[in-house]
């Protein structure tokens, strides 16, 4: 991670230190000398600066980068070591690939040399093209990459057409610049990209640039970009407002600040955006909430607001507001101890509650675990039993506690409600408080509750635990992340971010679920109440994964197609 020494400041102060982050983005409004900031930044990083830009990537009437270790020095450099690597490349799309394929050609022989004469089999090393295959099939699943008369040639699951990257969309030439770029950083680069919104459809910004980031996880990555819903997808972000420039001086007018702490002037941009807002608990930067939930609802511009109360003013003054902004609003806050009148209602303003007590006991649903257990190479129903009967018998030996906490929040709710009355002296006023006992009946409802909670343990209602409980230490004492082989719970509930980075089967039966809890379907409409978690169209779509094993296998049937119909390839095209 670099020290960054940063820019000169207008006025004159001190320039401030710049956090340890791996994700930097410079934002601030068009001519406000953005783009001289990043170069300023890039000045600073000798020897580790390497720069990118999809606008000009396709196109040969450039200038060529001489920046160490770029693209262009890169491809000079190879044609004059590697005698088989073609010479007539000009755009930097096409001295990547070309690149690509002579690495390709040297792992091949060098794999041939070191098997020749041993009587062993060497174990196949994953390289560039493994790598740019399997993230393309990623971000663009059915689709595939070939190797084909010495080309990057490209085709759906349908083989109709094989085509070369020249005809491929722009959206798609700037997906496969950025990854087959990023493969050829330095190590521990500051990745520089200008823009990276631009070409790219929404649905795939985020999904792209999480794969591109846990690709290269020893590089910083500094963004450069106007777009803010790109800025608060950055899930450990910080941002650097650039807000004027002064040419004469060389200096800006900048404030650093953590992504999820937008400042007003700042924030006043989300109005502009087509995604819905989606308010939530927590911070950006630490928080389980912020981490999870812009997985979950990538369609959501994810906003942590701090305290639940704030969640809920917040989400229904936005849709007061509604006919000012034409924004679409949404909460999310913890179930805690709510009871199911008060989830009803919450849910009827617009805020999304689950059905279990905390964010921790998401990573507790039974779906959660089996996913993951699958991933894991385990037995998903007996993993999820073990974890089931512990956490059965965490809450046998706590239920009476969790009643007593449940009369708690009931009591402090209705006292709220009920000792807003006026009275004409403060005898009257005692004489209401200490009526209140008799109004409230704690402990009928401290009875009662822990005879719901009683039936749950007979029944073995593992949900209705999970929806009741509120013990933060339980994800740990749970062992899930034990029975799944994880070294402790923080690298379980990173396993499962990860799983739902993905856009496979995996992470979508993980989000299916997940919504499920919340009572929403994949499309975030309620679900009748009783009704079970669909997951067999889930698990018939293919995996991304599965997909990458049938590249040789579709490449060759569809070769033998060509020869039996007496059809040849040009340029990618048949004729």
């Amino acid at each position: 991670m670099i020290d960054f020494v940063l820019p000169q400041k207008i006025d004159g102060s001190t320039p401030p230190k710049m956090p340890e982050s791996r994700q930097i983005t410079i934002v601030g409004a068009s001519g406000a000398g953005k783009t001289r900031f990043m170069k300023e930044l890039m000045k600073r990083c000798p020897g580790k600066a390497y720069s990118l830009s999809a606008l000009g990537a396709s196109f040969p009437e450039r200038t060529e980068s001489t920046l160490p270790g770029s693209i262009d020095v890169l491809y000079a450099k190879a044609i004059k070591s590697q005698p088989y690597m073609r010479a007539d490349a000009v755009s930097e799309i096409d001295k990547i690939a070309y690149m690509i394929l002579a690495d390709e050609f040297e792992a091949l022989l060098s794999l041939k040399a070191e098997q020749s004469g041993t009587g062993k089999k060497v174990v196949l090393r994953t390289t560039k093209l493994d790598k740019l295959r399997s993230l393309w099939e990623k971000i663009f699943p059915g689709n595939h990459i070939l190797q084909h008369t010495g080309k990057l040639m490209f085709a759906t699951d349908s083989g109709e057409n094989i085509i070369s990257a020249v005809t491929l969309s722009q959206g798609e030439r700037a997906v496969l610049y950025y990854i087959g770029a990023v493969l050829y950083a330095m190590p521990e680069a500051v990745i520089f990209v200008d823009s990276p919104s631009l070409f790219l459809h929404p649905s795939i910004l985020n999904t792209l640039w999480n794969a591109i980031e846990e690709l290269r996880p020893d590089c910083t990555f500094v963004y450069n970009t106007v777009d803010v819903d790109f800025v608060n997808s950055r899930t450990e972000n910080v941002s650097i407002w650039v807000k004027s420039f002064d040419v004469h001086n060389n200096a800006w007018d900048y404030e650093i600040f953590d992504s999820g702490k937008l400042p007003d002037d700042l924030f006043i941009d989300l109005i502009g955006t087509r995604k819905p807002v989606l308010f939530i608990e927590g911070d950006m930067k630490h928080s389980i909430d912020s981490k999870l939930y812009t997985l979950v609802f990538p369609e959501f511009t994810v906003r942590p607001l701090g305290s639940c109360n704030k969640v809920i003013e917040t989400t229904r003054t936005f849709n007061d507001l509604k006919p000012m902004h034409q924004l679409d609003s949404h909460g999310i806050v913890d179930r805690d101890r709510r009871t199911d009148t008060e989830v009803e209602y919450l849910r009827r303003k617009e805020i999304f509650v689950p059905n279990v007590a905390e964010v921790e006991n998401i990573f507790l649903l039974e779906e959660v675990i089996k996913v993951m257990a699958q991933r894991r190479g385990r037995d998903p129903e007996k993993v999820f039993n073990r974890v089931r009967h512990t956490v059965m018998s965490l809450f046998s030996k706590k239920f009476d506690a969790q009643a007593l906490q449940h009369v708690r929040h009931k009591v402090k709710r209705d006292v709220e409600c009920k000792i807003d009355a006026r009275f004409t002296c403060i005898s009257a006023m005692e004489i209401h408080i200490r009526s209140l006992v008799d109004k409230l009946r704690p402990r009928e409802t401290y009875n009662q509750l822990r005879a719901e909670f009683m039936k749950m343990l007979d029944d073995g209602d593992y949900n209705g635990v999970l929806r009741v409980f509120n013990h933060k230490p339980m994800l740990g004492e749970s062992q899930v992340a034990f029975l799944l082989g994880f070294r402790d719970t923080d690298a379980y509930i990173g396993a499962v971010l990860g799983a739902l980075k993905g856009n496979g089967r995996d992470a979508r039966r993980l989000k299916a679920a997940i919504k499920y809890s919340f009572g929403l379907d994949m499309d975030n409409k309620p679900i009748s109440p009783g009704q079970p978690l669909q997951t067999q169209e889930l698990d018939a779509a293919p995996d991304s994964g599965q997909i990458e094993k049938k590249n040789k296998e579709l490449f060759d049937k569809q070769v033998r197609q060509s020869k039996r119909q007496g059809k040849r390839y040009h340029r990618g095209r048949k004729i």
